[in-house]
């Protein structure tokens, strides 16, 4: 995968479940307002009364955690845009795994197949052993890590130490995903996987580098080779799809609650890696996107911070900039501006996050932590706003990984200049995290009500990669969350809306998941 990291220290990704069987052709963003006012212009949408129930109970257990946690269970959470699945299934059930699949665990807390050598054991000895047990909880995630202290190195390590668990095992893993967002009322999953990982590497080192990206382009194109790895990337999709399946009982008088959670997929780029193969992994990531309706996206991922992925920042742009105009429906979400002062010179804090939307067309961005040290901050979140570039914010692993809470993120600048922010959860069995405590954590860190609260689960789905116009205006004023085109006269969720909006709903995937929001906001507010 990466001549200068080793693989296992990679964030490892997973195809793929078919999710949304009715989306059609993937098409862009509905059409960005020809201006955005910062948040605090806007005039703020009235409460219903139905909304000022739900606040004053929201207020009223604000100093109660367990009627606090099981209120934001409960809370319609849209959907989770930034979510590693190699890092997303509770660390229990990947020991778990370890020990159905044989594997040992050595003295490093690496899984390894066997047999056990020297310093090693059976992992599935954790099933009687809590020592060994909590030993393997504690190297495999931030269980018990000592608040305070920076976890970058320890967070980014997990990966290499289970990814025997969670290479072979990518639609077990979905399975126990989907059943958890459904559990905690999550209506939708983007998820980032590596698709055809070696045989990408393969096809990179055989054609080698060219400082002429169009015609790189060309020789991995030549002769078929790319259409062949696409094929490669479809038929390891279609295994994990049907692993998924079985796991989850899909199809069956008995099927788990996770079969009905619309999942779609976005390609990692390993950015650590050769210039060749990551613009190999590019190609096959927007090919895919354009030719299989599981795939919506290409995203770079392994930490910002390293030396690669710091000395090539720039390349990487452009070879996305130049790979948009050959494929300019696949989407982009890119991670920049995962990065803190002390991490990296202070000049690499000044320019990621904007060359990602000048240069690398990103539609939305990961993490965008260091908004703030970027020349000229209040510009670029301008920039975003109009733009309606949102961000993916996902408050405990930035916590963890930068140590960067509170009023040192900057989540209120963001919303202060418009920009659209979805909360996330990047990679939540590592964290120890869910959406719902996502979203109490945001509540809690910076006072948000029901209303801004229930505002951002809508915009989990609006910039959400989900074909189809969406259900709601797109005027960058306080009337953003007013219905639009034929559904304008409706009550959004109700069950019988009139037949041009029923046409609407039928015909758009991203409107028809908004209106189920709806429905379940309706639902959720009946109560209290």
């Amino acid at each position: 995968m990466n001549s200068h990291r080793p693989r296992a220290a990679c964030r490892r990704a997973a195809p793929l479940h078919a999710g949304l069987g009715c989306l059609a052709v993937l098409s862009l963003l509905p059409a960005l307002p020809a201006a955005a006012r910062p948040a605090h212009a806007r005039a703020p949408r009235p409460e219903t009364p139905a909304e000022r129930r739900v606040s004053s109970y929201l207020d009223s257990v604000r100093d109660r955690p367990e009627a606090l946690r099981a209120f934001f269970r409960a809370l319609p959470k849209g959907g989770d845009l930034h979510h590693h699945l190699s890092g997303a299934a509770p660390t229990e059930f990947l020991i778990r795994l370890a020990g159905e699949d044989g594997l040992c665990v050595d003295a490093s807390m690496t899984a390894v197949p066997p047999p056990c050598g020297p310093g090693a054991r059976p992992a599935s000895d954790a099933a009687v052993d809590a020592a060994f047990h909590r030993s393997i909880l504690r190297a495999w995630s931030m269980q018990d890590f000592p608040p305070g202290q920076p976890g970058h190195d320890h967070f980014f390590a997990t990966f290499g130490k289970f990814g025997a668990v969670t290479e072979p095992n990518r639609g077990k893993l979905l399975a126990e995903v989907a059943a958890g967002a459904v559990a905690q009322n999550q209506l939708y999953l983007e998820s980032m996987v590596t698709p055809a990982v070696a045989g990408a590497e393969r096809l990179a080192d055989e054609v080698g580098y060219d400082e002429d990206l169009g015609a790189l382009h060309r020789k991995l194109l030549a002769g078929g080779r790319m259409d062949r790895l696409v094929a490669e990337a479809r038929q390891e999709a279609d295994a994990a799809d049907a692993q998924f399946r079985t796991a989850a009982h899909c199809g069956t008088a008995r099927p788990d609650p996770g079969c009905s959670l619309p999942v779609r997929w976005i390609s990692h780029v390993y950015r650590a890696s050769s210039p060749e193969r990551v613009f190999t992994q590019i190609v096959l990531g927007m090919r895919l996107a354009e030719r299989d309706r599981r795939f919506v996206a290409v995203n770079l991922v392994q930490p910002e911070d390293w030396e690669v992925p710091l000395r090539d920042y720039r390349l990487h742009m452009r070879m996305l900039d130049h790979l948009h105009r050959a494929y300019p429906r696949a989407r982009l979400t890119l991670h920049a501006g995962e990065l803190a002062p002390g991490l990296v010179k202070p000049e690499d804090l000044t320019f990621h996050i904007r060359e990602a939307v000048r240069t690398g067309h990103a539609e939305r961005i990961g993490h965008g932590v260091d908004l703030r040290h970027e020349d000229d901050w209040q510009e670029l979140a301008r920039l975003m706003a109009r733009r309606r570039i949102a961000v993916e914010v996902p408050l405990t692993s930035n916590a963890q990984i930068l140590g960067v809470s509170g009023d040192a993120h900057p989540f209120r600048a963001y919303r202060r200049y418009g920009v659209p922010v979805v909360l996330s959860t990047d990679d939540p069995g590592v964290s120890r995290t869910d959406l719902g405590t996502e979203y109490q954590r945001a509540a809690t860190s910076y006072g948000l009500g029901y209303r801004e609260l229930k505002d951002l689960a809508r915009d989990s789905l609006e910039y959400a990669f989900l074909p189809g116009p969406g259900l709601w205006r797109a005027d960058g004023d306080g009337g953003r969350h007013r219905p639009a085109g034929p559904c304008r006269r409706e009550r959004p969720g109700s069950q019988t809306p009139r037949p041009a909006c029923a046409r609407l709903l039928a015909g758009s995937p991203k409107a028809a998941l908004q209106w189920r929001l709806e429905a379940a906001f309706a639902r959720f507010e009946r109560r209290f």
